[in-house]
């Protein structure tokens, strides 16, 4: 374009103070575009009108931006406040892993995270010690049986001890509900309160497994079941036998639990290199499903009413053919699962947690919440006749041939629970 750059200095003030000459450090100079051809005087017209306007603009401008810094300054009290009841309400949770896609497919990150507390709210934290309470006085319910059974009186005085100990944790829990739905607690006082129910929880469930463990000498070493009444990362049964070069299996054991959402995984088998195996498991709202050699079928239960039910999976090489029994009926069966993949040996097979790594990597949201009871695994098919006579608590009923559910073949950790198993008591 042809245009010419004017310079029409501005001189402030026009006339210089007296005593002073008129030199160009009293001087402003605005840089306007004019047309070769355009009116200079205009042009020096216009230049002033825009300085104005650009004074104006400006002044708009900082206006704007002390609104915008007092919005910033409330926005952070606002952040602090809500960081401090974050805080007050993280003193009294622990870390939960975040939620997978959904198994089958585990998170994308595996760790083991042995030891650790899952995250949880303060209210779910409270309705797990509230499971944890209703797990003892259960057990309490067994041990009273037991002691109608054999009249000892120091039996009785103990039950009564420990009866009046978990009334009064039950009181002690319900007030922290109350402080809590009230917003009447302190992080400090919180803490401590929380310590002495955990120590005394643990007195109680120290108590109550001495207790039991006179009754070993009076039941079947099968006729015990496990407890699992939390979902942690810490708390399973190991099987102290692996299990052989499979090309068929049965595997079967009683079940029962309400969680929700999945019951998580009754039992995982992994052996080096290969962390799904054999995995039975129930993770998020997904249905129950198989796992071999991490190829996975899902399978037809409905369980999850807090009864006891009779479950099998049956599984042969060739063809990759399943079948699955609940409650003595077969419910389910199809193929092409892990074909001609036999079960590979020298592995480790777990109740009660799924396994990321060789017997670890556990998980919390993956474990299983509930009790189980007669594990046994066999090397071939069953027929349906002897599932049945296994669901029915039939005298016929054999034991596994590879894992035969007894209290000598289980160790347990972490604060899982043996106690006597009632179901087939209850059938028969």
């Amino acid at each position: 374009m042809a245009a010419g750059l004017l310079l029409l200095p501005l001189l402030l003030p026009l006339l210089p103070p007296p005593g002073r000459g008129q030199g160009f450090g009293q001087t402003r100079f605005v840089c306007t575009s004019v047309p070769l051809d355009g009116d200079m005087c205009a042009a020096a017209a216009l230049g002033t009108g825009s300085a104005e306007e650009l004074k104006s603009t400006v002044l708009q401008l900082r206006e704007t931006v002390l609104q915008q810094k007092e919005t910033i300054m409330n926005q952070k009290e606002t952040i602090r406040e809500l960081t401090a009841k974050l805080g007050r309400c993280e003193s009294q949770s622990v870390i939960e892993p975040p939620p997978g896609d959904g198994k089958g497919r585990k998170p994308s990150v595996s760790k083991n995270t042995m030891g650790d507390l899952s995250r949880t709210p303060a209210a779910e934290t409270l309705s797990q010690l509230g499971q944890t309470l209703q797990s003892l006085k259960t057990r309490l319910e067994n041990l009273e049986q037991f002691s109608r059974m054999n009249s000892s009186s120091q039996t009785n005085n103990l039950k009564d001890i420990l009866q009046s100990k978990i009334d009064d944790l039950e009181k002690q829990v319900l007030s922290r509900v109350n402080s809590l739905e009230e917003g009447k607690f302190n992080p400090r006082n919180e803490s401590e309160e929380r310590g002495k129910i955990e120590s005394t929880l643990t007195s109680l469930h120290q108590r109550i497994s001495d207790l039991e463990k006179g009754q070993k000498d009076n039941r079947p070493p099968d006729r015990f079941q496990l407890t699992f009444p939390l979902r942690t990362n810490y708390m399973y049964a190991k099987v102290k036998k692996s299990l052989p070069e499979m090309y068929a299996f049965s595997v079967c054991m009683w079940i029962k639990s309400s969680a929700s959402p999945g019951m998580g995984t009754p039992f995982s088998y992994a052996v080096p290199g290969q962390a799904n195996e054999l995995v039975l498991i129930e993770w998020g709202n997904n249905p129950m499903e198989i796992l071999i050699n991490d190829k996975v079928a899902k399978l037809p239960f409905v369980i999850n009413d807090g009864k006891w039910h009779h479950i099998c999976v049956t599984w042969t090489t060739r063809d990759g053919v399943w079948e699955a029994y609940q409650d003595g009926t077969q419910t389910g069966n199809g193929e092409n699962l892990a074909p001609y993949h036999p079960i590979k040996p020298q592995g480790v097979l777990v109740l009660g947690q799924e396994q990321d790594t060789l017997g670890g990597g556990f998980d919390a949201t993956q474990a299983f919440v509930g009790e189980l009871a007669h594990f046994n695994v066999w090397d071939r098919k069953l027929s349906p006749g002897e599932v049945y006579s296994l669901a029915t608590c039939s005298t016929k009923a054999q034991a596994g041939n590879v894992i035969a559910w007894a209290e000598a073949n289980i160790d347990i950790y972490g604060g899982a629970t043996k106690w006597t198993f009632e179901a087939c008591r209850q059938l028969n």
